[in-house]
C-alpha cells in the first residue's frame, strides 16, 4: 500500500511534459513493470529517490534481476524515449512503440553499421515481445533490385499518347487480296488537244478520257511478284470524231533458291492503236489498225563468288488488225505479223557492292507468219547482239543499269539490205532527296517494213522524268521525251520531241485533282509527215 500511494504522489508530482512523453501508444504490463525499475539514477527527482531508499522488498524474486550495470535501481525513471527526443539517439531500453517508428530505426541502425539498403528491402520483423501495432510486409518483388534505366521510367497511358505521324499520309492503303496487296486507281477528266489522232491532218477536239491503272505485289517471305495492268478510253465529246483504247498488263515472278539461285519470269500483253509515227505508212485510212503485243522471258541468275552470270530466253509476238480504208473497205495487215526468239548470256564482274561492270551477247530468229510479203519478200531474219554495260545498286538513293552495243538482223531475202546500228539502253533511277526521284530509260529496236525493197529502220527512244513531292498534299512531275527514227538504206530520218508537266493535289488519302500539259513536235524529211500537238487535262483521281 505504501508503494502504491508514493506512485501516485509521484505521478501526479511529474511535469506535464513527462508525462505525455511516457503515455504515447499502449503500455502493456511488461512495459509497466520495467517502467517501476528502472531510472537513471542522475534524473531520479531527489525526493523519489529518498523513498526509494527506505524501501526494498524483502521476498526474493519481488524485483528482476538487473543485467544492466548502468541501470540503477530506483523505483521510477523517465520514460525511455524521453532522453531519445533531446539526444537524438533511439534507446536501446525500450523497442519502438510504433510500427513507423521500427522501420525507421532499423534503416538508421544499417546505415550506422555500413551496410546500405537496397531500393527495395523487406520491412524488419517486429520484436516478438511487443504484442501491440502493425508490420508493414514488402511487396513480391520487394527483394529484386531495379535496375535505373530508360526502360524502368514510367510510362503514360495509352489515351494519352500522340500518335506517331504517317511519313506519306496520302500513299494509297492498298487492298489486301490474299497473299498480295492491290493497289488499284481511276482517274476521270476532260482533255482539250488541238490534234486529236497527233496526225499531220489532224483537228481540234474535246475528249472524255478515262484511265484505270492496277498494281499488285507479293507478301511473301522469300519470294516475290508484281503485276502492273491498266487501261485507258477516249472518246470524243466534241470536235474530231476519235473512239480508240488503250491497255496493258505485265508480271513479273522471282523466285529465289539455294546457292545464290534465282529464276525470273515475265509475261506482258498491250493493245493499243498504231501511232501516226508509225515507218509503216497506209494511205486513205479512216482509223489506225490496232497493234497487239504479247512478250514473256524466263532466265536464270547465278552468282559464283563477285562473278554474276545470267542466261535469259523471250519471245515476242507482233500482230496488227486490219486497217479500215475511207472507202469502206479493209487492208489485210498479215504480213508484218510476226515472232521474234531470242536468247541472253550475261557475264559480270562485282567491283563492289554498288558497281558491277557485264558484257552480254544475243542471238535471235525473227519469223514472219507469211514467208512472203504481198510485195514476194521473204522479211525473216536473224538477229545477233553484243553489248557492254554497268549494273548500279546504290540503295534507294541511286540505281539501274546502262549498257550500249550493237546489233544486226540479216534478211533471208537477198535483196534486203542488212539492219545493222549502234544500240544503247538505260533504266535509271535517282533520288537526289527526300520525295524526289529522276527516272531516265532509253530504248533501241529494230523496226520492219513492207515498203517493196526497204528492210525497215532503228528507233531511238528516251525518257527523262523528275517527280517531286512539293508538300504532302501537293506533287508534281515534268517530263522530256526523245525519239529518233533512221531509215536502213537511205537518207531519210525523223525526229520527235515531246514535253509535259502535271500536279496532283490530293483532297485527302483517297481523292485528288490532277492536271497536265503536254507538247509534242514530230518532224520528219518524209512529205505529210509532220505535225504538231497541244493538250490540256484536268480531272479527278481516286485511290485505294
Amino acid at each position: 500500500m505504501l508503494a502504491t500511494a508514493s506512485a501516485a504522489t509521484l505521478l501526479c508530482a511529474l511535469p506535464v511534459h513527462a508525462q505525455e512523453a511516457g503515455l504515447r501508444g499502449a503500455i502493456s504490463e511488461g512495459d509497466t513493470a520495467g517502467l517501476l525499475r528502472r531510472r537513471p539514477a542522475q534524473q531520479a527527482m531527489p525526493e523519489v529517490q529518498d523513498q526509494a531508499a527506505t524501501y526494498q522488498p524483502i521476498s526474493p524474486g519481488a524485483l528482476p534481476e538487473q543485467t544492466d550495470p548502468t541501470i540503477s535501481d530506483e523505483l521510477f525513471s523517465e520514460p525511455p524515449n524521453a532522453d531519445a527526443a533531446a539526444t537524438g539517439a533511439r534507446s536501446s531500453i525500450r523497442p519502438p512503440t510504433t510500427a513507423i517508428q521500427r522501420a525507421r530505426e532499423a534503416r538508421e541502425r544499417l546505415a550506422a553499421s555500413g551496410r546500405a539498403a537496397t531500393p527495395r528491402t523487406a520491412a524488419p520483423e517486429p520484436d516478438e515481445d511487443l504484442s501491440t501495432g502493425t508490420v508493414r510486409q514488402g511487396t513480391v518483388d520487394s527483394l529484386t533490385e531495379e535496375e535505373n534505366g530508360p526502360e524502368s521510367e514510367r510510362q503514360g497511358a495509352i489515351e494519352g499518347r500522340r500518335p506517331v505521324p504517317d511519313e506519306n499520309p496520302f500513299e494509297p492503303t492498298g487492298i489486301r487480296f490474299g497473299t498480295f496487296v492491290l493497289k488499284p486507281s481511276l482517274e476521270q477528266g476532260v482533255t482539250a488537244t488541238s490534234n486529236a489522232d497527233s496526225s499531220s491532218d489532224g483537228k481540234s477536239a474535246v475528249l472524255s478520257e478515262t484511265t484505270l491503272r492496277l498494281n499488285a505485289a507479293s507478301d511473301w517471305d522469300n519470294h516475290s511478284a508484281t503485276i502492273d495492268a491498266y487501261g485507258i478510253f477516249r472518246k470524243s465529246v466534241s470536235g474530231q470524231e476519235v473512239k480508240d483504247t488503250e491497255a496493258g498488263i505485265d508480271g513479273r515472278l522471282q523466285l529465289d533458291f539455294a546457292d545464290d539461285i534465282r529464276a525470273i519470269a515475265s509475261l506482258g500483253y498491250d493493245i493499243r492503236p498504231e501511232s501516226a509515227s508509225s515507218p509503216v505508212v497506209i494511205v486513205d485510212t479512216a482509223s489506225r489498225p490496232v497493234r497487239h503485243t504479247i512478250d514473256g522471258s524466263v532466265g536464270l541468275e547465278k552468282d559464283v563468288g563477285k562473278f554474276r552470270f545470267a542466261v535469259t530466253g523471250e519471245a515476242t509476238r507482233e500482230s496488227y488488225g486490219d486497217a479500215e480504208l475511207s472507202d469502206g473497205t479493209t487492208l489485210s495487215q498479215e504480213d508484218r505479223n510476226s515472232t521474234l526468239y531470242a536468247g541472253r548470256f550475261r557475264a559480270g564482274y562485282e567491283i563492289s557492292p554498288a558497281l558491277t561492270p557485264f558484257g552480254e551477247i544475243e542471238y535471235g530468229r525473227r519469223v514472219h507468219d507469211l514467208r512472203f510479203d504481198t510485195a514476194g519478200f521473204e522479211r525473216s531474219s536473224n538477229r545477233i547482239g553484243a553489248r557492254a554495260g554497268v549494273e548500279l545498286d546504290m540503295g534507294e538513293k541511286f540505281g539501274g543499269e546502262i549498257s550500249a552495243g550493237w546489233l544486226s538482223e540479216d534478211f533471208d531475202d537477198d535483196r534486203l539490205e542488212t539492219i545493222s546500228a549502234a544500240t544503247i539502253a538505260a533504266d535509271l533511277r535517282w533520288s537526289p532527296m527526300r520525295g524526289t526521284i529522276v527516272a531516265l530509260n532509253g530504248t533501241t529496236l529494230v523496226e520492219g517494213s513492207t515498203t517493196p525493197g526497204e528492210s525497215g529502220s532503228v528507233l531511238y527512244s528516251g525518257r527523262l522524268s523528275v517527280e517531286r513531292q512539293i508538300r504532302a498534299n501537293l506533287t508534281g512531275f515534268a517530263a522530256a521525251g526523245m525519239g529518233w527514227r533512221d531509215y536502213a538504206g537511205r537518207d531519210d530520218h525523223e525526229l520527235r520531241l515531246s514535253a509535259e508537266a502535271g500536279l496532283t493535289w490530293w483532297l485527302n488519302r483517297y481523292a485528288g485533282l490532277t492536271g497536265r500539259l503536254r507538247h509534242e513536235t514530230f518532224d520528219s524529211t518524209l512529205s505529210g509527215r509532220d505535225s504538231k500537238t497541244n493538250s490540256v487535262f484536268v480531272g479527278l483521281r481516286v485511290q485505294r
